[in-house]
């Protein structure tokens, strides 16, 4: 997190919103640098064990397509397609109200998989749609209790030239592009062999 905070220019006390917050492991780390973070899932279980975790910082139940909150944040990010890239032909409509949430001159920064990579290394078991630039896979997820079951999962892909123009819809100046492995950011330029890109874009 410490690249993001450098890269994005936030500092202590600023607001930032944590779009698709899930058990809160950014949201986490941010509130530790110092950060007012409120944090939107839509899911109940994890902005429960969030609340749990960060007790500190905010979290609310809403829908990354229709965000409760407008110009009042300093940043606003997407992590690991945590909202961007999981709703179809919606993910515009994500980084729209991403851009809305943010004050004029905000930063917003979010992650989408690479389509690049998605062809290039390509599991047995997935399924790449060319025409809509979807991956499909089927995924084992485990419930508390340790039971296992599979859920298919599509999630859209991205290249950098599509970030850019979904970015200057929303009403926003791309800064920067980067590849990058989850969790692990860096300033690489696009490239075809990491599986995310890194986008660092600032509201008009």
């Amino acid at each position: 997190m410490a690249f993001l905070l450098d890269a994005l220019g936030l500092q202590p006390g600023h607001r930032l919103l944590d779009v698709g917050c899930g058990p809160g492991r950014h949201a986490a780390v941010l509130a530790e640098a110092g950060l007012d973070v409120v944090g939107v899932d839509i899911a109940h279980d994890f902005l429960a064990i969030a609340a749990r975790s960060i007790p500190a910082s905010s979290f609310v139940r809403a829908d990354a397509r229709l965000l409760p909150v407008a110009g009042v944040f300093d940043a606003a990010i997407s992590l690991c397609q945590g909202g961007f890239g999981l709703t179809g032909d919606d993910d515009g409509e994500v980084l729209r109200q991403m851009a809305a949430a943010t004050r004029p001159g905000g930063r917003v920064a979010f992650t989408a998989f690479s389509a690049y990579f998605a062809v290039r290394f390509i599991e047995d078991t997935d399924t790449f749609d060319a025409a809509s630039g979807v991956n499909h896979e089927v995924a084992a997820v485990k419930n508390p209790d340790g039971e296992e079951r599979s859920f298919d999962l599509w999630t859209s892909c991205f290249t950098p030239r599509e970030l850019r123009l979904l970015c200057e819809l929303a009403g926003l100046r791309v800064d920067h592009i980067w590849s990058v492995n989850p969790g692990a950011y860096a300033r690489t330029v696009p490239d075809l062999d990491h599986p995310e890109y890194l986008v660092a874009s600032t509201k008009l």
